[in-house]
C-alpha cells in the first residue's frame, strides 16, 4: 500500500506543478487552486508512504520521477527547448533513483530485520 501512496503522490505532484505553469502567475483561478490542492494531496500521500518506505528512497523517487516527468511535459506540452544538458540531467536523475533502490538498504529491509531481531531477544 505504501508504494501505491508514493505513486499517487508523484502523480499529484506532477499535476500540482503543471498547474503552476497553467495558473500564469496566479492569474487563472482553477489552476491556482489546483496548485494547493494537488501539492497538499501529494505531500499527504508521500507522508503515508513513509510508514514502510525509507524517507531517502521515497523522497528521491517523488522528486526525481516528478522532475523528469515535468521536464517531458514541458518539452511536449509547453514546447520548451530540448538541450543536451536537459537529456543528461534526466538520465542522471533516473540513474540516481535506480542506484538508491539497488544499493544498500533496499526498501527498509535492514530496519525490518533489526525489528525482528529485537522481537526475538524479548
Amino acid at each position: 500500500m505504501s508504494w501505491l501512496f508514493l505513486i499517487l503522490g508523484v502523480f499529484a505532484e506532477i499535476i500540482g506543478t503543471t498547474s503552476m505553469k497553467l495558473s500564469e502567475g496566479f492569474t487563472k483561478l482553477l489552476p491556482s487552486i489546483s496548485i494547493f490542492v494537488f501539492y497538499g494531496l501529494s505531500l499527504s500521500l508521500v507522508t503515508l508512504s513513509l510508514k514502510k518506505i525509507d524517507v531517502s528512497i521515497a523522497y528521491a523517487i517523488w522528486s526525481g520521477v516528478g522532475t523528469a516527468t515535468i521536464t517531458v511535459i514541458g518539452l511536449i506540452y509547453f514546447k520548451e527547448q530540448l538541450s543536451f544538458i536537459k537529456v543528461l540531467s534526466i538520465l542522471l536523475i533516473i540513474l540516481g533513483v535506480v542506484g538508491l533502490n539497488i544499493g544498500g538498504d533496499v526498501h527498509g529491509e535492514t530496519a525490518k530485520k533489526q525489528a525482528e531481531m529485537e522481537e526475538v531477544k524479548k
